[in-house]
């Protein structure tokens, strides 16, 4: 059999570390997670060494680009399995260093297209995912499939790490799609030179960017957040039938159908507005009436208006079902506002919104009142991977390291998951009893650790600290003392 190398690299140092040409046919891809946000020079680096004892394949660095470390043809070290690598293409990915070990975005968007380009160069047709180690390692490949293997399944490794473990099958599915020359729409005809008529080319990551840009433009003029309106866009699989989400559902992810709303028993009035009334039903089952106006849209911009003209005009009775939406600064209280007033009734709507908004980092979308600069928001957690232990973003960083000087632990991210700050840590007090010899002839013995403790004369305060004697009966100045 032939062999051929991925066009895609753009990196070339080649490792001594693998076994020659291979004895299998290459009927396998196993993605690895590298723990670690490496370039492809320092990964070739790595591999070049022979006390590294390790290769792989290709390597895609934290910026997306390919190295190559090992050609197609040879058996690479990888996999703690030579009956896997003898049959696999394996690729180490750039990874975050700690549980899940997730992946920037365009490593994942490269991963697609790498093993894209690898089944085509291969005469494979469709990638699989059984997600089941024996299913796997017991299945037969047809002439035109290549299946998925994982590190895992051959050591006691987390590798590639649960969020890559969690997209496998995504993975597989994209590429099969790609190769079967399937779309990614959600079906529904579009209009010809439409936003949303090339959507359905795009990577998740360039979706988003394309579809954020109409949020924040929208946002100026509505003063709804950009990132909480398109994470639910995201999450509910679009709005109504317009041209947008009807092409971009399926490349979040989401389910295929949509909402069909159709504004039934919906009136024209002369400003171009629908008035919409419908009956919906609170939490303890009693029914309220909810109007709300519409613009009528003749183009995609104008669908996604429309979202924020519900927000901003649904009311209950004279009330504004979503009092303090508009202005509102802060993603986490925006979000809140909307499941208060009742929009959805999930009970974890709040938390899947949060996780959307800093899962793609939509807060960048978001615009000030004045001069429509984008806010550059800094976290405080104790990983970026971990978004639960949040303890807050600020828009100014000095902000941001005083909570994080605040709670031991924690870290200061920038808005791509940088660590920008980490407070040092304070030296550990003495707490172990230690015998002491008095220097003076008169030692103030106090009740507390301070000159401020009944004091029975006046002595100058410590700078050495204070000791509490082991019998209990007080405090004195380790001033004046000296550790034997």
């Amino acid at each position: 059999m032939g062999y051929t190398n991925s066009p895609m690299v753009v990196y070339t140092k080649l490792s001594p570390n693998h076994s020659g040409q291979r004895t299998m046919a290459i009927d396998r891809i196993t993605p690895h997670c590298v723990v670690g946000q490496c370039t492809a020079e320092g990964l070739g680096d790595w591999f070049a060494k022979t006390s590294t004892q390790a290769s792989s394949n290709y390597g895609i660095d934290k910026d997306g680009r390919v190295g190559m470390y090992v050609e197609e043809k040879n058996r690479s070290w990888c996999s703690s399995s030579n009956a896997n690598d003898q049959r696999a293409i394996t690729i180490e990915c750039a990874s975050d260093t700690s549980e899940p070990y997730a992946f920037r975005d365009v490593v994942y968007q490269t991963l697609i297209k790498l093993c894209i380009d690898i089944c085509k160069r291969n005469g494979k047709n469709k990638l699989i995912w059984f997600g089941d180690k024996d299913k796997t390692l017991n299945y037969s490949p047809k002439s035109g499939e290549m299946i998925l293997t994982v590190h895992r399944w051959f050591a006691n490794k987390s590798c590639p790490g649960n969020w890559m473990y969690a997209r496998m099958g995504d993975l597989a599915e994209k590429v099969t799609k790609a190769l079967q020359g399937s779309s990614d729409s959600g079906g529904g005809s579009t209009a010809k030179g439409t936003q949303a008529s090339v959507l359905k080319d795009l990577s998740e990551a360039d979706a988003i960017k394309k579809v954020g840009a109409l949020f924040t433009a929208d946002q100026r003029k509505s003063g709804i957040l950009a990132s909480v309106s398109l994470a639910q866009f995201i999450l509910e699989s679009g709005y109504g039938k317009s041209e947008l989400a009807q092409n971009a559902n399926n490349i979040f992810g989401m389910k295929c159908s949509l909402s069909g709303n159709t504004w039934s028993g919906s009136s024209w009035d002369s400003k171009s507005k629908y008035t919409k009334k419908t009956q919906e039903q609170n939490p303890d089952g009693s029914m309220i009436t909810i109007t709300a106006d519409f613009r009528k849209y003749p183009c995609i911009e104008d669908s996604i208006a429309d979202h924020s003209a519900y927000l901003l005009g649904a009311k209950n009775g004279s009330k504004l079902r979503y009092a303090g939406l508009k202005g509102c600064t802060d993603y986490k209280k925006a979000v809140q506002i909307i499941k208060d007033g009742g929009y959805a009734t999930s009970l974890t709507y709040v938390e899947k919104l949060i996780s959307i908004i800093e899962r793609w980092n939509l807060t960048q979308y978001d615009v000030k009142d004045s001069g429509g600069d984008v806010i550059r928001w800094y976290r405080v957690r104790k990983s970026w991977a971990d978004s639960k232990t949040q303890k807050g973003a600020y828009k100014i960083l000095d902000n941001a390291k005083k909570c994080a000087d605040q709670n031991p632990g924690y870290k200061v991210f920038d808005v791509d998951g940088k660590a920008v700050y980490e407070p040092k840590e304070a030296e550990p007090a003495e707490k172990v009893p230690f015998l002491v010899k008095v220097s003076i002839s008169d030692l103030n013995i106090r009740k507390g650790p301070g000159t401020d403790f009944g004091r029975v004369r006046f002595i100058k305060g410590s700078s050495a600290g204070w000791g509490r004697l082991k019998s209990g009966i007080g405090w004195i100045s380790l001033d004046f003392v000296r550790r034997i």
